[in-house]
């Protein structure tokens, strides 16, 4: 620690301020389940994209097939 910091610089490293106001609501679950929820959560975004493609493009070219 440089002790010549300003007061708000000393609070990095060992020395920072640790999360303690969660109280019993604490996370309890792993690295790897929070992992496989989030790549769950974008695999249906992308599904949703996906499907949303498709109906637009069908759409599209039904409307060039009105027009020709």
């Amino acid at each position: 620690m440089n002790p010549y910091a300003k007061p708000n610089e000393r609070k990095v490293g060992r020395n920072r301020p640790k999360i303690e106001h969660t109280g019993a609501a604490q996370d309890i679950r792993t690295g790897q389940q929070r992992k496989a929820e989030k790549e769950a959560v974008a695999a249906e975004r992308r599904g949703i994209k996906k499907a949303a493609r498709r109906d637009l493009k069908k759409e599209l070219l039904d409307e060039l097939e009105e027009q020709v």
